[in-house]
């Protein structure tokens, strides 16, 4: 059967006037009528190309049911900011779009992120990529743990099933130690300032180190964990910290910044307390040096002593203090012989000085005796009482001053007068200058 030409994409049949459309146009309109509808989808990617040189990012996203194919230009892919990986679940914008030279359907994504866990995880791996670029998961920074910490804090909610396995197991292994415990929430929005102020209440409290915990749970249970301004909390920490967060699979950036990342609780508990069997062993350890090192001591303390008790000093004591003994006698000999004479010269140099006075004296005594005798007679010349005795007299105040002007004494004023044989008692009724009787 042959195919006649057709316009505008319809073919008459038979000479019917039903139209019939080419398959160019039916393709045309399908894209018109799919272009003109935008709709957001969520799926869990089943395949991704994306390869340099294309212009495009292709990937499949599927559901229980369906598959659907789409494609993303460059450009947008990049602004999206993520990168595509089998598993991951999606929520994208877009419209559906025909390749009409092969009659193949596809999803034009405008944009696209990460759903569910997945956005999560693309925050958290942000966030820790941060974090390390900072160094605070630089092992180098990382503190050791104390053998035999007298005081544990421990973070955790207190309704959990981790702080009574965290309890049990101090109590059981290192029961001398006394534990701190901060109850915080664990889970919600709240939960990293809880746990934050969690940590400055026990370090404050004196903790040596500390314990944040809690036990299992989804991957949004353990979201809290993730919080970046709590890491830098744990690293800020002035006390080494020990994570012991979910089970042994999981890994949140509080564990990558802490100083040991324990995989649970329990084994958070364990790791900052000595296990009975390395105690039984590090006490017979230090007992054996202590009695070794007794031992050598009392060997070595025994050998210097016999060293000692053979000197001959120890065999015969006074041959430590002949020599002495002896000088003492020879000096005692000596001064026996000369004090005697010392006492005669002494004698006879005291009686010639005697003599000497004697005859010299007098002659002395006559010369500072005048001297004496003129000294008195200047004195009692100079005496206030010399004075009055021809006829003068002092006149003081009742403050004892002597009064040498009128002006120290006005009118009215209580004055002493003393004369020869007595004191007069006062009181100045008139002044009178010096030129008065003039």
């Amino acid at each position: 059967m042959g195919f006649e030409h057709a316009e505008n994409g319809v073919f008459p049949q038979g000479g019917d006037d039903s139209n019939a459309m080419t398959v160019s146009a039916a393709m045309a309109l399908a894209k018109r009528s799919l272009e003109s509808l935008t709709v957001t989808i969520v799926g869990e990617v089943s395949e991704v190309s994306v390869k340099a040189g294309y212009k495009a990012a292709y990937f499949t996203v599927k559901d229980s049911s369906s598959a659907l194919p789409c494609m993303m230009w460059n450009n947008r892919y990049r602004s999206a900011g993520i990168q595509l990986a089998v598993g991951q679940l999606v929520q994208m914008t877009g419209r559906f779009t025909l390749y009409a030279a092969k009659g193949r359907m596809n999803f034009d994504v405008f944009s696209i992120s990460l759903a569910g866990e997945g956005d999560l995880r693309l925050r958290v791996a942000n966030i820790a990529r941060k974090l390390q670029a900072e160094g605070l998961m630089d092992p180098a920074r990382k503190r050791p743990i104390p053998d035999m910490p007298e005081r544990i804090g421990l973070v955790t909610s207190p309704r959990s099933a981790a702080v009574h396995d965290v309890l049990r197991t101090l109590r059981r292994r290192f029961p001398v130690a006394s534990v701190l415990v901060a109850g915080v929430p664990v889970e919600g929005a709240n939960a990293p300032a809880g746990i934050i102020e969690g940590l400055r209440a026990v370090v404050h409290g004196g903790a040596q180190v500390v314990l944040v915990v809690r036990g299992g749970g989804s991957f949004e249970d353990l979201m809290p964990f993730n919080d970046e301004a709590l890491a830098r909390a744990i690293a800020a920490c002035p006390v080494p910290v020990v994570t012991g967060i979910g089970h042994e699979v999981d890994t949140s950036i509080a564990d990558m910044v802490s100083d040991l990342r324990a995989s649970t609780p329990t084994a958070a508990a364990e790791a900052v307390s000595p296990s009975r069997e390395s105690l039984d062993a590090l006490f017979a350890s230090r007992a054996e040096s202590l009695r070794s090192g007794s031992s050598n001591m009392v060997g070595m303390l025994s050998a210097r002593l016999s060293t000692i008790a053979d000197r001959p000093v120890f065999a015969d004591p006074m041959q430590l203090f002949a020599g002495d003994a002896q000088a003492l006698d020879i000096a005692s000999e000596r001064m026996a012989r000369a004090l005697p004479n010392i006492i005669v010269c002494n004698k006879q140099a005291l009686d010639a000085d005697r003599a000497r006075l004697v005859v010299a004296g007098p002659n002395l005594l006559g010369r500072f005796d005048n001297q004496m005798r003129a000294g008195a007679a200047r004195l009692h010349d100079l005496s206030p009482v010399a004075v009055l005795g021809r006829g003068y007299s002092i006149t003081r105040t009742k403050e004892g001053a002597i009064v040498r002007s009128v002006e120290q004494a006005p009118v009215g004023t209580d004055i002493e007068v003393s004369v020869a044989d007595g004191t007069l008692q006062c009181e100045v009724k008139q002044q009178m200058g010096a030129d008065h009787e003039r």
